[in-house]
């Protein structure tokens, strides 16, 4: 039986999971939640792997001074720091996948992201890391802005809480934009892309 070819060419985007967020001595309310998502992550690598599709490691690195630390938000995965680097845990293979430390909340901003993936001919994004509210949700907001398709991955991403992160979930699950944009686990992704 020959298998069917993917409609789309699809990227995975690994966003923000990095040291700082799963330090013991510094635990945060997401960590728990976070790292319930490396088995779903770490699947989906190897699939992609098997596929020689893109993985792409997307990391907070920020500094000291910028401007986003100048409300409640204190500072953290700085540049250069072993902070700002990808957790332990997940399956990042440094000689074929991309890392790409980012200054901001969007993989996109200011990274030069969106030509990385329209030279290797991408067209869908699928996202995954913390958190669902922000970082999560803007590189969604993003992508689509830059004319990807967008599966947010719900059991590959996490926010503070399960309501929370939850709460976006169900605000996007049923959009205009489907479907371009669209919710759904990590295990409806050969079917997303067989559509």
């Amino acid at each position: 039986m020959e298998q069917r070819q993917p409609k789309d060419k699809p990227a995975l985007l690994v966003i923000d999971l990095v040291k700082d967020n799963f330090n013991p001595d510094h635990p945060l309310p997401i960590t728990p939640l976070a790292q319930k998502t490396f088995a779903p992550i770490n699947d989906l690598c190897k699939m992609f792997r098997e596929h020689g599709w893109p993985i792409v490691f997307s990391t907070d690195a920020f500094h000291e001074d910028d401007f986003i630390f100048k409300g409640r938000m204190k500072p953290h995965s700085l540049a250069g720091t072993p902070g700002a680097e990808i957790a332990d845990g997940l399956d990042y293979r440094p000689e074929t996948d991309i890392w790409q430390p980012k200054p901001r909340f969007s993989a996109f901003f200011g990274t030069g992201l969106e030509k990385i993936l329209h030279d290797q001919g991408i067209t869908l994004c699928a996202i995954a890391g913390i958190s669902t509210n922000f970082c999560i949700l803007a590189t969604v907001m993003d992508a689509i802005c830059h004319d990807f398709k967008v599966v947010l991955l719900e059991d590959c991403t996490a926010a503070f809480s399960e309501s929370m992160h939850e709460s976006v979930l169900g605000i996007y699950r049923r959009n205009p934009l489907y479907p371009l944009f669209r919710v759904a686990p990590s295990t409806e992704m050969k079917e997303i892309l067989q559509a």
